[in-house]
Parts: structure tokens; C-alpha cells; sequence
């Protein structure tokens, strides 16, 4: 498994997207909508918090001590009767930790670009978040990742190859300065030159133009 696109696109990813809708009781083709547009903004919020030394010695601790990706052993189980307090509870703790004063932004933003109500996108980002985690701890180990070092690589490896609008939704809500700081390296694969010329605003324009 490569990246976010290739597991959405896999029988786990479809596993997932089952489990996900029938814990929100949304339709799979709307929660399908919402995870291929929230899992690359979280990973790319990891990636930003990952660019300093701590960042990504936190995250390689997250991972280590917690987010094995034992958690993929057993999806069915996961979402079997509803999802565990517990994990609901791990997740809202990520996101807290992920997102920060940002978390209410993306929620609204993706609520307004999926047409999914607020509740349920926080509801499905509270379940996606440890199972992020699960996915980016799987490929830690699959690609002996055991430094600190190596986990932004990495993050960008997996982010790779996104959509436009979805580079477009990163940058904005993860960059809100617009200071072209962070994924640049994923933001300029599809957007170029451009993307410094058009600013927050233009790119904010993009994504609720249509």
C-alpha cells in the first residue's frame, strides 16, 4: 500500500468506509466523500506537526507505544454492535492533539463541501483518526521507519498523488496562513508556481466555487 488513495481504494478501505457509515448512519458514498477528503487533511496536520523534532519524536512515541496498527487485525470486531467509548475517546484525543484550535475549521469546512452535517463529519473523524494512526504505524514497521527522521518522509510518501481540490483543502485548513510552509512538496506536484501566486484566497475559491 503506497498512499490514502490506494487504501480507500482497497478491500480494507472499503472495509473501513462499511464500518464508518454504519457507525454514523450515513450513506457509504458520502462517507466515502468524507474520508477521502478528511484522512489526507489529518495526515497532512501530522505532517506539519512532524516537521519539528519534537513533533515527530511525539509521533514516533504514538506509534510505538499505542498505534501498532494492531487495530487493522480486526475491523469487524471494531465496528461490530458500534465503536468502542474507548477508541471514540482516542480519537477525539488525536484530533485534539492533530488539529488543535483548527479541529471546529475542518469539521465546518468538509460539512460544507460534502453537504454531511457538522455532527456526523466529527463523529466519522473521531473513528478515521485511530485508525489513521493504525495505517501510518503499519507502514512504520513495513518500511522499518525507527527514527524520527524518517516519519515526514514517509507522511509525504503516503500523501503523494492526491486530487487537486484535495491539495487545495490541505493547504488551506492546514496552512491558513498562507505562507506556503507546509506540504509544499505534496501542494507542488499539482499546483506549481501557482499556488503561491493564488494565495489563501484564491485557493478558498477553488474549493467552495463550485
Amino acid at each position: 500500500m503506497s498512499g490514502l488513495i490506494d487504501l480507500l481504494n482497497s478491500d480494507l478501505g472499503k472495509q473501513i468506509i462499511n464500518g464508518v457509515s454504519n457507525q454514523t448512519g450515513q450513506p457509504e458514498s458520502k462517507t466515502a466523500d468524507v474520508l477521502s477528503m478528511a484522512l489526507p487533511v489529518l495526515m497532512g496536520a501530522m505532517k506539519k506537526n512532524a516537521s519539528t523534532p519534537e513533533g515527530a519524536s511525539n509521533l514516533m512515541s504514538a506509534i510505538s507505544n499505542k498505534h501498532d496498527g494492531s487495530i487493522l487485525n480486526n475491523l469487524s470486531g471494531l465496528f461490530d454492535g458500534g465503536v468502542d467509548d474507548s477508541v471514540m475517546q482516542d480519537g477525539n484525543g488525536i484530533l485534539k492533539h492533530v488539529l488543535g484550535a483548527k479541529q471546529a475549521t475542518v469539521e465546518n469546512t468538509l460539512s460544507a463541501k460534502s453537504g454531511m452535517d457538522a455532527g456526523s463529519i466529527a463523529q466519522i473523524l473521531k473513528v478515521a483518526a485511530p485508525i489513521l494512526m493504525g495505517v501510518l504505524g503499519q507502514q512504520t514497521r513495513a518500511n522499518n521507519v525507527n527514527e524520527s527522521d524518517g516519519i515526514t518522509s514517509l507522511l509525504g510518501s503516503m500523501l503523494g498523488g492526491q486530487p487537486k481540490q484535495n491539495q487545495s483543502l490541505i493547504t488551506s485548513l492546514i496552512d491558513a496562513d498562507g505562507d506556503g510552509s507546509v506540504l509544499d512538496d505534496v501542494a507542488d506536484m499539482v499546483l506549481g508556481s501557482n499556488k503561491k501566486k493564488a494565495g489563501l484566497g484564491g485557493l478558498l475559491g477553488g474549493i467552495f466555487g463550485k
